[in-house]
């Protein structure tokens, strides 16, 4: 649950305001006493950026706009005071707030909303209690120059996140493969999105060796989910295509997890779960865009039948795999995945994958890793929208000397590269089943946090949903 962002034509008396300024001269008149004003820049001459007042029946926030010259960090800024904000309204168990945009700065009013909106997000599925939950339901917009489309697209965005982050929450004992498909068909059939989930049977009649290999340990079947999102007068000839890793439980194979490294491996399936939030946000939002999501989903476990190590796969390319490592598994069931994509003519294809330690190693939380083939201006773009969104990408090479440590002596490729360099060969193993515009994003840092931070909120953040939607956007225009 969270809330809604709507625009209001008028200030009415007893709103919950939040007065958005950039300076103590842009008070509004009528709205505080000298006394009040006068403490307002005191405060304000203290760098406090959040000033609150009680009107007994409702409150009146003073927010300023976070000094920054920086266009993108001064939107993450004002991100991470609206999460202030919807904390401290949520706390006083308020229902509804009006944010007064005072100076008509939509770009950094619609931030401060966002930040609300995505810091009072709440996993409670699971609790017996429901003490702590927030209230704020609605947080209206009274400016001159948002308009209704804009908000629109900005509310799909945020149901995008939310469905996402629901998914990754959600325990292993609940999303299994199948259940994760079912999830997925139930809320974008809401939007109109077509689905079709592909069994097990059907996952064998395409030889799809890599998905069929990951799951021999599993007593749950595979399945492959193929959205589509194509609407009338989509304004792109030939589809973006958005894969995402779909592993719903990762023990490490035969090669078991150590240590707490299984923790959190209900969340492997976070790519998969941001290509169904993205549709999903696409499809609310109604932008003219063809866009295919392929989702391959399994648990990877140490069953009875499962592979080991030196087991050769076949994969739907026809190309074979040495398995070196069981608990290199998300690039096997992705490697399906970008084969089958070619039968689209995709104009560019993405991936996100919660797919290397090393990635995360190498750039923690903060970022994600991206790598591209064929797609240097796309990449280049996506970069940009990841300071725009603040889900930023720092970029790695996919140089062919990389590929060296995959040569396999009894297949055409092994599964892993060697201990160095891990995220990078990852890429180069799955850019081997393609052959196609590509763009790889590991997304195993910054998709889930154990401790909050700020509007990222605890659990699953999300990430990748606003950025791929602010790319589409970007290249609709």
């Amino acid at each position: 649950m969270h809330p809604k962002i709507v625009l209001q034509s008028k200030l009415k008396a007893g709103d919950n305001l939040i007065i958005f300024i950039s300076s103590t001269r842009k008070i509004p008149t009528g709205l505080f006493t000298t006394e009040e004003k006068t403490f307002i820049k005191e405060q304000r001459a203290k760098k406090i950026e959040m000033i609150p007042f009680h009107r007994y029946k409702h409150w009146v926030l003073v927010q300023f706009v976070p000094k920054e010259k920086d266009s993108a960090k001064r939107k993450e800024l004002c991100r991470k005071a609206g999460d202030k904000v919807q904390a401290f309204l949520n706390d006083q168990k308020l229902k509804r707030s009006t944010l007064f945009d005072v100076e008509s700065r939509s770009d950094e009013s619609l931030a401060l909303a966002e930040g609300m909106v995505l810091g009072s997000y709440q996993f409670l599925k699971y609790k017996t209690e429901k003490e702590g939950m927030h209230t704020l339901r609605e947080i209206a917009i009274f400016s001159d120059c948002i308009s209704k489309n804009t908000l629109a697209e900005l509310n799909a965005t945020l149901d995008g996140v939310a469905f996402t982050r629901d998914l990754v929450n959600e325990p292993n004992s609940f999303l299994t493969a199948p259940a994760f498909a079912r999830e997925i068909e139930k809320k974008v059939k809401e939007a109109g999105i077509s689905i079709e989930v592909l069994n097990k049977k059907k996952i064998e009649a395409l030889q799809m060796g890599g998905i069929l290999g990951v799951n021999k340990g599993s007593h749950e079947p595979p399945v492959f989910i193929i959205l589509e999102h194509k609407p009338e007068k989509a304004i792109n000839k030939k589809p973006l295509i958005l894969i995402g890793k779909g592993i719903v439980y990762d023990t490490g194979g035969m090669n078991l997890k150590t240590g707490n490294f299984m923790e959190n491996m209900k969340t492997d399936m976070a790519g998969g779960a941001a290509v169904a939030g993205t549709l999903f946000a696409l499809a609310t939002a109604g932008l003219p865009y063809h866009v295919i999501g392929l989702i391959p989903a399994t648990d990877n476990r140490p069953g009875p039948k499962a592979i080991v190590s030196g087991d050769v796969l076949r994969m739907e390319n026809g190309m074979t795999v040495e398995v070196v490592n069981t608990d290199a598994e998300g690039r096997l069931i992705l490697a399906d995945a970008l084969s089958y994509a070619k039968r689209y003519e995709p104009a560019l294809t993405i991936d996100m994958a919660t797919l290397t330690g090393s990635a995360v190693r190498a750039l923690g939380q903060k970022a994600m890793a991206g790598m591209q083939s064929n797609a240097k201006k796309e990449h280049q773009l996506l970069l940009d929208c990841g300071f725009e969104v603040f889900e930023r990408i720092v970029e790695l090479p996919l140089w062919d000397d990389y590929g060296e440590g995959l040569k396999s002596e009894v297949a055409d490729i092994k599964n892993i590269g060697g201990p160095e360099a891990g995220a990078i060969t990852a890429g180069k193993f799955l850019q081997r089943f393609t052959d196609y515009p590509f763009i790889h994003l590991d997304i195993a840092g910054p998709c889930f946090l154990d401790k909050r931070d700020s509007y990222r909120g605890q659990g699953g953040t999300g990430v990748g949903v606003r950025l791929i939607v602010e790319f589409i956007k970007k290249r609709m225009k």
